[in-house]
């Protein structure tokens, strides 16, 4: 499977607070802040002004099923990584055990979750 890593997603308790952080200390620039309707949260995309690497801030609303209590170390979310067929790469990964656990298709754009050997989400989209 041939793939490229994208960015990094971590589970934030506050969104303001965490964007203030990492774009008025750590120097990151906001490059875009979508609602996701089937997670019932919200998604700030942030750019290092130095190399490029991206992260993807996801907040939860209390009440929601994904705010679990937040726990310090524990907050990334997930790993992103682009691939070419996403179907393949899916029965690829079910075949080995790693089960699809959430799956979001988009007008132009489809997306899928399994997790990796210690719980931890894998996103993988075409």
């Amino acid at each position: 499977m041939k793939s490229t890593f994208l960015y990094t997603g971590i589970r934030v308790k506050n969104l303001e607070e965490s964007v203030k952080f990492y774009t008025s200390l750590l120097g990151m620039k906001e490059t875009g802040r979508n609602k996701i309707e089937a997670t019932g949260g919200t998604v700030v995309g942030l750019k290092s002004v130095q190399g490029g690497q991206e992260l993807e801030l996801n907040y939860y609303p209390k009440g929601n099923r994904y705010a679990t209590k937040y726990t310090a170390g524990e907050g990334l979310d997930h790993l992103a990584f682009k691939v070419e067929d996403l179907d393949k790469v899916l029965a690829d990964f079910a075949k080995e055990g790693h089960r699809t656990v959430f799956e979001i298709k988009g007008s132009s754009s489809r997306w899928a979750y399994v997790e990796d050997p210690n719980g931890i989400w894998i996103e993988l989209f075409a």
